[in-house]
């Protein structure tokens, strides 16, 4: 296994044995448990169904608490499933924590971003404002966004106000500084998306 659920705590920094200050981010990590496993035999792929952060079984639904009392007693607030390779070896129930981690490892992070709402296109994209004289009517307009009488419309994908965040994104590379075995805490270095208490995927990456 090569990827866990996490949930994001903060930011800090530490000092590196060399005396460096290095910026990180505090995740909990796990413990998850194995809900589910797919096989190739069975569902046509391999793959683990993992489950994070516990919650009442009282509080799922009735499909929700009759798949999960296949495996285990407990309630999940999230579920996601990972490929993996020989999942038949590991049993339905089994508890996977932070200790598939190694200080040093490269990891990729994905997460959903922080929602911004409504934004203009200088916050959301990066255009340049407008001059800020005496007589300029375009201080953070977007400024000319079709064409003339042909094609006589906007292009699809022009960049336009809107909604900004909520995304689902990536950070890859990022490297484990520290691991906090009693807490299931994993030190990584460098910001991740998301905010506080935001659910996250951490998968191992062989990527230089």
């Amino acid at each position: 296994m090569s990827a866990l659920l996490g949930k994001k705590i903060g930011m800090t920094n530490v000092f590196s044995a060399d005396g460096k200050l290095v910026p990180v981010t505090v995740l909990q990590v796990g413990p998850c448990v194995v809900t589910q496993v797919k096989t190739k035999e069975i569902d046509g792929y391999n793959a683990l169904q993992l489950g994070f952060d516990e919650k009442p079984v009282e509080k799922l639904n009735k499909p929700m608490a009759g798949h999960l009392k296949k495996t285990s007693n407990k309630g999940f607030c999230v579920l996601r499933e990972f490929r993996v390779d020989g999942a038949e070896s590991i049993e339905a129930g089994a508890t996977i924590g932070v200790d598939i981690f190694a200080v040093g490892d490269k990891v990729n992070i994905s997460g959903i971003s922080k929602g911004r709402g409504f934004q203009g296109t200088i916050k959301r994209h990066g255009f340049s404002r407008g001059p800020e004289t005496h007589g300029c009517r375009n201080h953070r307009k977007p400024g000319s966004i079709g064409n003339s009488a042909w094609p006589a419309k906007v292009i699809k994908g022009k960049k336009m106000p809107g909604h900004m965040g909520t995304d689902r994104k990536t950070v890859k590379n990022l490297t484990i500084v520290d691991i906090r075995h009693e807490g299931s805490l994993l030190l990584v270095k460098g910001p991740v998306p998301g905010f506080k208490t935001g659910i996250l995927e951490v998968k191992k990456t062989d990527k230089k």
